[in-house]
């Protein structure tokens, strides 16, 4: 169901406090995570090996983790150290560990074969922590499978609709063709308005008195990872060309893990490079994004609730598909990939014997 060979975001940096434990399910899989004494984050399956219970509402010791079910204690690496009342623990007696990787305020979990975790592998998004840019933390949970927001995300043509009070912007914007690109492990997406009315959330935080030419320029890869280049300025200064004075920015990041089939965690951030002194800029940046991306919860659970009542509705392909069609056949590609390794690395079985055939 869920792509495992991937690295999700799991939590923002300042989810993880120094003495606590912090637990969010990843793609089905239980996890809990927590900060070593010298701020190293660990992170292991939230479930003792003996019976089951959450390690989450256990209690830190040290760098070490003790279920408070029966006693259990476990080191970084998920290794049972001790068991009360037993002198020999099983060495089999662990619980499964992910490698974890803290950079520019995400914490990244691969929740496949550990071998694979290349942090090379992590999308970058530098302007979450760069001085030179101003955000603020965002998270939505979503009682929705997380292809239905990957949808929304890939086809921006819905602004107008579902947000024409915050990001929407004119119903012209709905009409400006993408460019779809295929780039390695997704998607790129190209989205130029030109001559159009600024969005609400822009002005807002500017005066423009005039029309102006927006664009929206993204990667949105695997697992469902959004990194967005996207702004306006003054209509006709040729910023389509390059010549971006005059012009507001932002860098839009965006991550969406699976929680379960049908629940989801949106994490996202929408740093902009003006007005980086006030404070009061930013929040109302910030503010719109989430009321738009309430917007679109709304729509998309709606529509979940919809599709829940037809399991056999197929949904009827149009031209302003074409990202999500391929980002989703990229999805199942990786999906079939990962099934044949698993099947393959899986030890063959051993035949049964023939039956002994007496003679007549």
């Amino acid at each position: 169901m869920f792509i495992k060979n991937t690295w999700y975001v799991a939590a923002w940096d300042n989810e993880l406090t120094p003495q606590g434990l912090f637990a969010r399910t990843i793609i089905g899989v239980p996890v809990l995570m927590y900060r070593k004494d010298d701020g190293e984050i660990v992170a292991m399956e939230d479930r003792c090996c003996h019976r089951g219970a959450p390690l989450s509402v256990g209690r830190r010791e040290g760098d070490c983790v003790r279920c408070m079910y029966h006693g259990l204690k476990f080191d970084a690496s998920g290794q049972c150290i001790e068991a009360p009342a037993q002198k020999r623990i099983p060495i089999q007696a662990r619980v499964r560990s992910f490698p974890v990787v803290q950079r520019h305020r995400w914490v990244w979990v691969w929740m496949g074969a550990p071998d694979k975790a290349d942090p090379a592998l992590i999308p970058d998004t530098p302007w979450l922590d760069d001085p030179h840019w101003r955000s603020l933390d965002g998270y939505i949970h979503y009682d929705v499978n997380y292809l239905l927001i990957c949808d929304n995300l890939l086809d921006f043509s819905h602004l107008p609709f579902v947000h024409p009070t915050t990001l929407g912007g004119s119903a012209d914007y709905a009409a400006a063709q993408p460019k779809v690109e295929r780039i390695d492990n997704g998607v790129r997406i190209t989205r130029w308005a030109l001559d159009t009315e600024p969005p609400p959330f822009a002005q807002a935080v500017k005066d423009w008195g005039s029309r102006v030419d927006r664009w929206n320029i993204y990667n949105f890869t695997i697992p469902a990872v959004l990194l967005m280049d996207s702004g306006m300025a003054p209509t006709g200064q040729g910023a389509a060309e390059g010549n971006r004075d005059g012009a507001i920015e932002f860098r839009g990041c965006q991550a969406i893990t699976p929680e379960t089939e049908n629940s989801t965690h949106y994490f996202f951030a929408h740093p902009h490079n003006f007005a980086i002194d006030q404070p009061e800029v930013t929040h109302s940046i910030h503010q719109a994004v989430v009321d738009a991306f309430d917007e679109d919860r709304d729509i998309i659970t709606a529509q979940q609730r919809s599709l829940a009542l037809a399991p056999d509705f197929k949904m009827m392909a149009f031209g302003i598909d074409a990202a999500l069609n391929q980002f989703r056949w990229m999805v199942s590609r990786r999906l079939e990939e990962e099934a044949l390794e698993e099947a393959a690395a899986r030890p063959a079985a051993t035949a049964a014997p023939e039956p002994v055939r007496r003679q007549p």
